[in-house]
């Protein structure tokens, strides 16, 4: 995979997609330095922000003090309970609006996430002459936000802390996925490249 050193680059963290991913396909939780490094890949970082949802009954402070020493802006939100006793709680909203107010000082926008309701934002961004990245676990990514970005990026068990076997569904290809032996270690595969 190639890198062009002078790219300006924007890394936008949905967390809550990625903890949830990461917990359910490797039973751990995604190591945030080497996720920045890896983006990165020494090109010039502008901002890395991560957009994270926080409860009452969760202390997240240890969490959120490891993003900040790792180089991270973090956006929180309480998560909202409504009367019908349901929840909502995500940044979609707050990253598209970061992306679009930075775009004109990236070359580079960084999404990591596999949430399919990025794929407007993805798509806008692009004809505003932006690169969009999108970085997230091939199982909980959605293909339509997969042939949106300029590349997509599958994230494995390198990007996990202590990763352990999971059961994790069949990749879509109607074949079982990989499982993943604590300690292994690998490098990212070649991205899945989409010509748009």
């Amino acid at each position: 995979m190639s890198t062009v050193h002078h790219q300006r680059v924007g890394i936008f963290v949905d967390v809550q997609n990625m903890f949830y991913a990461a917990k359910h396909l490797y039973n751990s939780k995604l190591n945030f330095a080497r996720l920045r490094d890896y983006i990165a890949r020494g090109r010039p970082l502008v901002r890395s922000i991560s957009y994270v949802v926080q409860t009452p009954e969760i202390d997240q402070s240890n969490f959120l003090t490891m993003l900040r020493s790792n180089g991270y802006e973090i956006r929180a939100k309480e998560l909202k309970h409504r009367p019908d006793g349901s929840a909502k709680g995500d940044w979609d909203m707050g990253l598209a609006l970061d992306t679009l107010s930075m775009c004109d000082r990236l070359d580079v926008v960084a999404i990591v996430s596999g949430d399919g309701d990025f794929v407007e934002l993805v798509n806008f961004l692009k004809a505003r002459g932006v690169r969009v990245e999108v970085y997230s676990f091939p199982y909980s990514t959605s293909e339509e936000l997969r042939n949106a970005a300029t590349e997509y990026y599958q994230m494995g068990a390198e990007i996990i802390m202590n990763p352990q076997p999971a059961l994790r569904p069949a990749n879509g290809n109607g074949t079982e996925a990989m499982s993943v032996s604590p300690g292994s270690s690998t490098t990212l595969p070649h991205p899945y490249i989409v010509s748009n």
